[in-house]
């Protein structure tokens, strides 16, 4: 028996219907998918809402929350309710810890989604001063992270993007096509294999906008996948940040697979002034490829990097908040150059009004 509690505010709010549409998504993912693996995220009672608002920003709906609280709730009124509690049960969730379960595929879109998945909470902790939110990690159910790491490889191939990229990961070979540049890339644990809409939609803009000595600020880098393409398509000077240090290392040994240096600085842009001056301003071009209330959240940061004439190429927004993330864009003094969409994801490209 295990004891389930699901966040029926936020349910409902993304058209769900609470604890069975919870357990019905769950449910089809266990039933009709292979090769699927869980992922346990351990947060605290007060870390349930900013963990499963990430999660639905990422575009995951499907996730199931176990609550200590919840169930030690539950034991006060036992009394009202039943005639009996196990006693099993009742020594085994006294001490459990919070958490929130996913699902993940192994395969390159699941890798993405982990990663992102891992970018968040990394965010999470670094903006956590009161370490409110529990230990904001993930841990994967019967595999070890490497394993699982090497596991969905066999999936990603090199494949086309836009008009003039072949990305391939590191570990495969191909020949050149005319016409296509081969942007090699091992993403390892980082967001960024190209496959994911948003990535795509990020790496088309960077083709139409990039001109040679462009200077670009690459915002929440991952794989540094962005700077590397933005490199081949002309750009001189390029910094890559992000707040999670492991990225930032994986985008700079990307760089270097591709034969060039990239600037790199780790942190929270939001919240350290040191940071943001250190990564300094006068962009041509600025990319963030990460989610709605992050991007929302560095709107003036990000205002105040890029030049008059630059601009600003936001994604990894869900389409169901782009008009959300849209308007505090034009509030904040952007003007909207275009808007694509592929799947659920939306990319938006804006310069200053």
């Amino acid at each position: 028996m295990a004891w389930w509690r699901c966040n029926r505010d936020r349910r409902k709010s993304a058209g769900g219907g609470g604890l069975v549409s919870c357990l019905r998504s769950f449910l089809q993912r266990r039933t009709f998918v292979n090769n699927w693996t869980e992922v346990t995220i351990w947060t605290s009672t007060t870390g349930i809402d900013a963990v499963t608002g990430m999660l639905m920003d990422l575009g995951i709906d499907g996730f199931v929350i176990e609550d200590a609280q919840d169930f030690a709730d539950f034991l006060q009124d036992t009394e009202i309710y039943w005639d009996y509690v196990d006693e099993s049960l009742a020594k085994e969730k006294k001490d459990t810890e919070t958490n929130v379960k996913i699902y993940v595929e192994d395969s390159p879109a699941g890798a993405e989604l982990l990663a992102q998945v891992n970018a968040g909470l990394a965010g999470l902790r670094a903006r956590d001063e009161a370490h409110a939110f529990g230990r904001c990690v993930t841990e994967l159910a019967s595999i070890r992270q490497e394993d699982w790491e090497n596991n969905w490889k066999q999936y990603f191939k090199p494949f086309r993007v836009g008009q003039t990229f072949l990305i391939k990961p590191s570990w495969e070979t191909c020949e050149p096509e005319e016409g296509r540049r081969i942007l090699e890339i091992d993403p390892s644990s980082s967001f960024g294999t190209g496959t994911h809409n948003t990535t795509q939609l990020c790496i088309c803009e960077l083709e139409r906008l990039v001109r040679p000595g462009d200077r670009l600020l690459d915002m929440g880098c991952g794989s540094g996948i962005l700077s590397v393409a933005a490199h081949m398509l002309g750009a001189s000077d390029i910094a890559a940040v992000d707040i999670d240090p492991n990225a930032v290392k994986i985008a700079a040994e990307n760089a270097e697979k591709n034969e060039f240096s990239l600037r790199t600085h780790v942190g929270d842009v939001i919240g350290d002034a040191a940071l943001s001056e250190e990564i300094g301003g006068s962009y041509d071009i600025i990319v963030a490829n990460i989610v709605a209330d992050v991007i929302m959240g560095m709107q003036y940061i990000l205002k105040d990097k890029l030049k008059p004439e630059g601009t600003l190429i936001v994604s990894g927004i869900i389409a169901p908040r782009a008009d959300e993330v849209q308007q505090s864009l034009l509030d904040a003094g952007f003007v909207l150059d275009r808007r694509d969409q592929s799947g659920d994801w939306v990319a938006m490209t804006l310069h200053q009004a």
